[in-house]
């Protein structure tokens, strides 16, 4: 299977969003990646439902959404409305992780768990098989443009194992400091799906550069 490309759409120009939105359509990027922050979770403050709702009357791609925000079971059935098809919670705010997921699939969508840099892949051991996605922070949430944190390798390995050994079928995603530079080591160690945002939208040729990683 080939490696996804998703853009994150937080390092796009919100002045000219729907000129990023049909970048991102005609480039060879698979999925619109969006990070939803809600200054609390994480120290800064995103966007929200209205700006996805019009992302969304944009995009011809999978919506992939990434919620940073406390308490996400009670946006569930507002985000599955306004057409996320992959929904990301943190594990580090839910209480009743697999209730969670099961919720996120039952509006249809497909259903994901972030980790922050320091929480251990082995504490998903007892959801691996509820998992559509795990999307691996490879920097600390909060803020685009940070530098990689070079243990992810390591933590890509180890759960690239865990969903081996477990017969499990979910898609392993980075998010944060991905680039052409270290993401051939990344797939190499069990990645799927690899998030940019910095590294595309401020490239002198983001279409471009989408392209470059998707032939990495």
């Amino acid at each position: 299977m080939s490696h996804k490309i998703a853009p994150s759409i937080l390092a796009a120009d919100f002045g000219n969003l729907q000129r990023d939105c049909e970048m991102v359509n005609s480039s060879q990027a698979d999925w619109f990646h969006l990070d939803v922050m809600d200054g609390v979770f994480v120290p800064n403050i995103s966007f929200g439902m209205p700006i996805i709702k019009k992302i969304n009357a944009y995009a011809k791609k999978t919506m992939d959404v990434h919620l940073m925000i406390v308490n996400p079971d009670k946006f569930i059935k507002t985000f599955a409305a306004i057409g996320a098809n992959v929904l990301t919670v943190h594990y580090e705010v839910c209480d009743h992780l697999h209730r969670t997921l099961a919720t996120i699939k039952q509006e249809g969508m497909k259903a994901g768990i972030a980790l922050n840099p320091h929480t251990s892949v082995h504490l998903l051991s007892d959801v691996l098989n509820d998992l559509d996605l795990v999307c691996i922070m490879s920097v600390n949430p909060g803020f685009g443009g940070q530098s990689f944190i070079e243990h992810t390798f390591e933590k890509v390995k180890q759960l690239a194992h865990l969903r081996k050994v477990s017969d499990a079928n979910f898609l392993i995603e980075i998010d944060g400091g991905v680039t052409t530079a270290n993401a051939r080591k990344l797939l190499d160690a069990g990645a799927d799906v690899l998030v940019a945002g910095s590294f595309v939208f401020k490239s002198d040729d983001p279409a471009q550069t989408i392209a470059d990683l998707k032939a990495v």
